[in-house]
């Protein structure tokens, strides 16, 4: 135990002389390491921290969900032949009570439309807020939570009253106090909205869906009073019982829709069943061929440091010559010079790699203060960094250490 401290802490120094002494040729072989210690862990903790923020917005679109529409959100294979959709008969409310009736594997089932109002507040007025109208499952799908006061009760949605919450960021640039939102009243073409409650803020979404910061919701036997549902972008969500499969409940639903709808055996389909989960594969997919990329990227400047690093190591061994033969003649065996010169490189190219880490922090610093959402390095990268810094540093130091390590004594020692 202590010859090998003995060995690390002669390693150790041997490296700080070598980055005292040639501060420039060191730097410049160990930039290599550090452009691709910073390229990968860059672009993990960029693609990482990107990818958590979208699949944590597909998440919001409700955990095996499946999403009934006239239209396919996939677009299927050869185009998207939209002329055969827009044909399509709109979803109704009578044919989600039919599925709620008829369905096995489903847990929750509600009714969706929505439209865009410009909405007033006392003399403030605001423009581009989706009024949505949605039954009184769609708490139970998607998660919706309350900032101040309640969400809509049971009653309220029988009756369809003309109650509902608004979003956080309503209720700031109507001037509204969203902690004394509860009891006043919101007007749009005329008609009045009684607030209720306050959504907690949202934040920004990647992938479109519900912007519940820039909504209200209100009952759909309300909004179904006032609009024509068939002209208000209606779709039906479907949430299946706990462990049961996504693709299980879709083909569930694809022979209800068509009971309901009593096509043939021959008639195809006249409306589409949109698995959520299948946005979650190809969002995994799409970073995963990025993360690649970045990788492929970063192999080429480790390439270029390793080499840097052995060049080095080559000098290094060359300058020591009479050392390592003095060493070999007092007793140090071949394995002794060889792990001294393979710890000294990889501890070179460690000192690289905590450069790059410092100039992704600094990035992930700068990004994150710019972007609507947090990048983080995890622990796990860092591992990571410092892995393939040990990696590349022994590739690079084995073939001077082992010509160190071979060296004959007495021609060593003569060496100047």
């Amino acid at each position: 135990m202590i010859k090998l401290l003995s060995i690390l802490w002669n390693s150790f120094r041997m490296a700080l002389q070598e980055l005292r002494v040639n501060k420039l040729r060191t730097f410049l072989s160990l930039f290599g390491i550090t452009i691709g210690i910073f390229c990968i862990i860059g672009v993990l903790a960029t693609v990482d921290s990107l990818e958590r923020k979208v699949q944590n917005d597909i998440k919001a679109f409700g955990n095996n969900t499946i999403y009934i529409d006239k239209w396919n959100y996939g677009g299927g294979d050869g185009g998207y032949p939209w002329w055969k959709y827009i044909k399509r008969p709109q979803m109704r409310y009578e044919e989600m009570k039919f599925i709620k009736s008829k369905t096995q594997l489903g847990a929750n089932a509600a009714m969706f439309v929505s439209s865009n109002v410009t909405l007033s507040y006392l003399d403030n007025t605001l423009s581009g807020i989706n009024l949505y109208g949605v039954s009184e499952e769609f708490n139970n799908i998607q998660t919706i939570e309350i900032e101040a006061g309640r969400y809509i009760n049971e009653t309220e949605f029988s009756r369809g009253t003309t109650t509902g919450v608004i979003g956080y960021r309503v209720a700031e640039e109507l001037y509204i106090d969203p902690q004394r939102a509860v009891g006043k009243e919101v007007t749009y073409n005329g008609r009045h909205v009684m607030i209720i409650g306050v959504i907690k803020k949202q934040g920004q979404s990647f992938v479109g869906g519900f912007d519940y910061d820039q909504s209200v919701i209100v009952p759909y036997k309300y909004f179904a009073g006032i609009y024509d549902p068939d002209n208000s972008n209606p779709f039906i969500m479907v949430q299946g019982k706990p462990n049961i499969p996504s693709s299980a409940l879709q083909d569930e639903l694809v022979g209800i829709m068509r009971q309901a709808r009593r096509l043939s055996p021959t008639e195809e389909d006249n409306f589409s069943c949109n698995d959520v989960a299948m946005f979650s594969a190809q969002v995994t997919g799409f970073f995963g061929q990025v993360t690649f990329g970045g990788w492929f990227i970063a192999a080429f400047s480790l390439i270029v440091g390793m080499f840097g690093v052995a060049n080095i190591m080559f000098v290094t061994v060359r300058e020591r010559t009479s050392q390592i033969g003095l060493k070999k003649a007092i007793g140090a065996k071949k394995r002794t010079i060889l792990t001294e010169f393979l710890i000294e490189s990889a501890f070179l190219c460690v000192v690289g790699g905590i450069i790059g880490l410092f100039l992704v922090w600094v990035l992930t610093t700068i990004l994150s203060s710019v972007l609507p959402f947090q990048i983080f390095i995890e622990p796990k990268m860092v591992v990571l960094a410092m892995s393939v810094c040990i990696i590349i540093g022994v590739l690079a130091g084995i073939i001077p250490a082992a010509i160190a390590a071979r060296m004959d004594p007495v021609v060593a020692i003569r060496t100047k």
